[in-house]
């Protein structure tokens, strides 16, 4: 019956997000297959600013199916976010709709169970993330789960799904993994912004600034890392 409860829900999930993609698609066909030129990109802002609380809910759910499916990239949901609202409310946006998100999938798999997580992303790589030593210690997971927010690349939407199977506060990871998708966010929405201005050079200044930033911290931790726990988690997570 658990079983059965799962994949019911699974489909009924993947049914719904399959559903409002597409209708949000549709709705937006228009000034979507025009998005990378300048005329379409203030197109695509004044259809939604044009459609009020829609326009947020319809960027809301773009992140949900992205976050929940966690195979889609998250810069172009970020970017049109930029475009639309700007780098500071595109960012406020952004990090709000991740964190509810991300609590969203968190009581989904206090509920249902690791199985849950086996449905949706295969058993043997959930458990060698779960069995590695480095993620079962409660003193250093906090730091951890920061490391893998913050570097770009790693699978921070899996790490959604996975969190709850950690020794770490529902809190305290709603808040780190927000907080440390920060640098990701504020780059991608004024990369948006600025591709609406025609000035897309800017904007790959701002990714290659905020690259460059994050290395530079990486190394840092690295570097009074004594416990390697920075090198450990990146080798688990391969």
């Amino acid at each position: 019956m658990e079983k059965n409860s799962r994949k019911a829900f699974k489909t009924i999930m993947l049914i719904l997000i399959i559903a409002i993609v597409v209708a949000i698609i549709y709705y937006l066909f228009p000034v979507i297959k025009d998005i990378s030129t300048p005329e379409g990109q203030i197109a695509f802002k004044e259809k939604i600013s044009n459609s009020g609380v829609l326009g947020f809910l319809m960027l809301f759910g773009l992140q949900f199916a992205q976050i929940f499916l966690f195979i889609i990239p998250g810069e172009p949901i970020e970017i049109l976010a930029g475009i639309c609202y700007g780098p500071i409310w595109g960012t406020i946006f952004v990090m709000i709709s991740a964190a509810i998100i991300t609590l969203f999938i968190y009581l989904l798999v206090h509920k249902f169970g690791r199985k849950f997580i086996y449905d949706f992303c295969g058993e043997e790589k959930i458990k060698k993330i779960e069995n590695a030593k480095v993620f079962k210690n409660p003193k250093t997971i906090s730091f951890i789960i920061f490391i893998l927010f913050f570097i770009p690349g790693t699978p921070k939407d899996l790490f959604t799904y996975i969190a709850a199977l950690l020794p770490i506060k529902p809190l305290n990871f709603i808040i780190i993994s927000t907080i440390a998708r920060f640098p990701s966010i504020i780059s991608s929405t004024l990369a948006g912004d600025n591709l609406l201005a025609g000035n897309w050079q800017m904007s790959l200044i701002i990714y290659g600034a905020t690259f460059l930033i994050v290395g530079i911290a990486i190394l840092i931790m690295r570097k009074f890392d004594k416990d390697k726990v920075t090198d450990e988690v990146l080798k688990s997570i391969k």
